[in-house]
């Protein structure tokens, strides 16, 4: 990752973390995908794209799969998939 610089300081780094690891009900922006490029693919074909506001709405009992809201669209995921999803967490 490329840190930008402002006013001659260093950015500090935004925290990342897998969409599979969110807890239920937090949101954040997606920062990236990793993985399968055909899974990548199909993720950004229905809004999974760096920028997109994500929710993780709630989780399976057995933890798979998830429902994740995209720009107001839900989906469910595997926890697999889900794992390769790069967010960055709303406080």
């Amino acid at each position: 990752m490329v840190s930008e610089l402002t006013c001659g300081q260093q950015e500090p780094a935004r925290p990342v973390v897998a969409l599979s690891r969110m807890p239920e009900g937090s949101s954040g922006t997606m920062a990236g995908l990793s993985g399968d490029d055909l899974i990548a693919l199909k993720l950004a074909e229905v809004g999974f794209v760096p920028g997109a506001k994500l929710r993780l709405v709630r989780r399976a009992p057995l933890g798979s799969p998830l429902e994740v809201e995209v720009d107001g669209a839900r989906f469910s995921l595997r926890a697999e998939t889900a794992a390769s999803v790069s967010v960055y967490p709303h406080a």
